[in-house]
């Protein structure tokens, strides 16, 4: 599940990377564009050194038509390079959404309760909102500033000493910005992520809120995240507003000291009325893209960020090539396993031991809290192996990709989730060439057949996220069907009958006997002993470890003796 930063990272560059094409074209563009914007001030340029001392009607006519031509080009061109933009925008958004759902989906296994923050579908939108916007173009613009500051030297080296004097206190306002508004704008994210958090876990537990009464509570934890989330978001604007109020002031004063330079080299006859004005509107040329940085700071710094946390749980997936292996068909073998939830440095399971061949069924009891379920994730992969290993005929689960592991396991946990769309797409894990009679074959072994058919449309209904619009037993027989879909090599069923009456609970031991009789693997873990009748193994585990495991019967011996002789006592 995870591979190392060097290759997620060159993962991501290869990614992202724009073609050549595009960015020369871009580049091309740019280029134009800027040539384009010295029309204004040649324009004024002529008029006060040429037109207004020759007092040439002709010569106004024919400036201001050229003018006007070159200003419809460039506003031709300005409009293809915002297109182009728009479309690299969604360029990139097609390039990631696929791996930013998948990524959202599976943050809290990678990272545990860290992940809860992490919002990579809103870190997308972030960038292309950015990339869309007019932040892009000032930075294509910005390698210009310098031809520009040329061209005010040319005019005169005293205008260029003072409109380069100007453009280094402007690049220091900008990078003290930077500086102090890095941290605001990172904890007003983190606050923002949280209120997040807080109202997706109200909105999944509404039934619980309302029956125990626990909104006023609530409401206020709300209240008391959302200030802070206001307050951090106050601290950002406040600085944002600060350097950006003082950047545009001493933009204004650059301006007035350049037009004010010019007039007293005008009065000495070291330059023209019109060189004065060109280089007024020259150095303003110059600083527009600082301008248009600054106006456009902040999302380029939450761009900036989301960029950052994108790259890095990216770069926590492996891409790596996998040789298709034949799907496994024999056994499951466990070495030491050892394991925990993603993000813990201490196993919480340990030294876990045992074989399982075709056909085996296996129990696994214990108190709550002793690592049944922990172990039943680590089994599948699901939270990281910290030591020992788990074989399928051999092999680690590794060596299978995602897609292929789903054909040979079927797993019913705890929590049962079933998503938006039919029953039968729920069954057939939305397989989009899922075959009706492999549908039918699975919700007859969990039972459930019967009632799916009673329903008006069938294995067509649609049920909503989560399951809400049916009972918690339906729901568990459905995720039951989903888990059996295809005949999995592997079956995992955490707690599979803690919602079901004594039809469900029949079905449920058919079904396992049903699975062990064509050659699969079956692990059930439970309290109710209902649950274990169909096994032949058991293992009983204690504080993460294994206290007993063998023949059920001689388990049940080893865990009930103990008890009955405490009880006597």
């Amino acid at each position: 599940m995870l591979d190392s930063n060097i290759n997620g990272q060159s993962s991501f560059s290869r990614m992202f990377s724009l073609p050549k094409s595009m960015m020369v074209y871009l580049c091309l563009l740019s280029l134009l564009i800027n040539l384009l914007m010295l029309t204004g001030p040649l324009f004024m340029l002529q008029v006060y050194d040429r037109v207004l001392a020759s007092h040439s009607v002709p010569t106004l006519t024919v400036l201001g038509a050229l003018a006007l031509c070159l200003y419809l080009f460039h506003g031709v061109l300005d409009c293809m390079r915002s297109r182009i933009l728009v479309r690299i925008g969604l360029w990139f958004d097609a390039r990631i959404s696929e791996k930013s759902y998948e990524i959202s989906s599976q943050a809290m296994l990678l990272l545990g309760d860290k992940g809860k923050a992490l919002r990579p579908i809103h870190d997308v939108d972030c960038i292309r909102q950015f990339l869309t916007g007019s932040g892009p173009a000032a930075i294509l613009d910005f390698p210009w500033l310098p031809f520009y500051l040329g061209i005010v030297f040319l005019f005169h080296p005293l205008l260029g000493v003072v409109a380069l004097g100007g453009i280094v206190v402007i690049a220091c306002l900008i990078g003290l910005n930077e500086y102090a508004a890095r941290q605001p704008i990172a904890s007003s994210a983190k606050e923002n992520a949280q209120r997040s958090v807080a109202v997706e876990t109200s909105r999944s537990n509404a039934e619980v809120i309302w029956a125990m009464g626990m909104m006023p509570k609530l409401r206020q934890n709300w209240v008391r995240t959302n200030n802070e989330y206001l307050n951090k978001q106050c601290g950002a604007a406040d600085h944002a507003t600060l350097y950006g109020t003082a950047i545009k002031t001493f933009r204004f004063i650059l301006q007035s000291m350049i037009l004010a330079t010019g007039a007293w080299l005008a009065i000495n006859q070291e330059v023209s009325p019109g060189v004065m004005i060109a280089a007024s509107i020259m150095s303003s040329r110059a600083l527009s893209p600082i301008e248009q940085a600054v106006s456009h700071w902040r999302g380029f710094v939450a761009a900036r960020s989301s960029l950052e946390r994108l790259k890095e749980i990216i770069s926590m997936k492996s891409e790596k090539e996998i040789l298709p292996l034949p799907l496994p068909n024999k056994s499951l073998h466990l070495n030491q396993f050892c394991c925990a939830q993603a993000g813990a440095k201490q196993p919480f399971v340990n030294n876990v031991s045992f074989e399982l061949e075709a056909g085996t069924a296996l129990g696994i009891i214990g108190p709550s809290g002793s690592g049944k379920t922990t172990l039943a994730r680590g089994i599948l992969g699901v939270v990281p192996s910290l030591r020992g290993s788990v074989r399928f005929d051999g092999a680690e689960i590794g060596q299978w990709s995602e897609e292929d592991v789903g054909k040979f396991i079927g797993y019913l946990p705890q929590d049962i989730q079933l998503f938006d769309g039919t029953i039968g797409d729920n069954i057939s894990r939305f397989e989009l060439s899922s075959h009706s009679n492999s549908v039918i074959e699975a919700a007859k072994m969990a039972g459930v057949h019967d009632l799916i058919v009673s329903f008006s449309d069938g294995y067509n209904t649609q049920i909503s996220d989560g399951g809400l619009s049916i009972s918690g037993g339906q729901r568990q027989r459905i995720a039951l069907a989903r888990a059996l879909y295809k005949k999995p090599f592997l079956l995992v069923l955490d707690e599979p009958n803690s919602n079901l009456d004594a039809e469900g609970e029949r079905a449920l031991v058919g079904a396992i006997s049903a699975m062990r009789s064509i050659g699969s693997i079956v692990i059930v873990i439970a309290h109710r002993p209902s649950a274990i009748s169909a096994v032949d193994v058991l293992l009983c585990m204690q504080e993460g470890k294994p206290a007993a495991i063998g023949p059920k019967q001689e388990v049940m011996k080893q865990v009930l003796t103990p008890v009955a002789s405490q009880g006597a006592g």
